[in-house]
């Protein structure tokens, strides 16, 4: 009864700290986003026609979140009956998000003003290789050719 007690108390626990760093992490996406919605991002492999002197350069972003016990608990269970595994998605759009807004604020500081050829790499890495028990975490790459005019 005593270890039911405790695993309880830790799903618990780590429900509510990963909900909290969830959304702050979110907020902070969210913020900064605003701050470079103005820089476009595009899967173009080609220079625009327009733009016919520039200066470029490969900028990259990258990100590894790990996921919390929790959404792991509620995954594992989720998979025995199949379906959307809703706790791996909001970890691969924070992920996504975050690689992307990276590379960008590595393109401004270069003065870019475009990336093209953007293009985003996804890699699990589990907790233990010896065992198979998941996702531990994700990294997320995000690459492109940034344009300085």
């Amino acid at each position: 009864m005593y270890e039911l007690l405790i695993f309880l108390t830790l799903l618990i626990l780590g429900y509510s700290f990963g909900q909290i760093s969830e959304r702050r992490h979110y907020r902070s996406i969210i913020e900064r986003e605003k701050q470079t919605l103005w820089m476009p991002v595009m899967t173009l492999k080609t220079v625009p026609p327009q733009i016919t002197r520039c200066h470029t350069q490969l900028v990259s972003g990258n990100v590894v979140i790990s996921i919390d016990f929790f959404k792991k608990f509620v995954a594992g269970l989720r998979s025995l009956f199949g379906g959307r595994l809703q706790s791996y998605e909001s970890l691969l759009d924070r992920a996504r998000r975050e690689a992307i807004l990276r590379m960008k604020e590595s393109a401004l500081e270069i003065g870019a003003k475009v990336i093209i050829n953007v293009r985003i790499e996804t890699a699990s890495i589990s907790k233990s290789s010896s065992r198979n028990n998941g996702i531990g975490s994700v990294e997320v790459v995000a690459y492109g050719t940034a344009l300085s005019v």
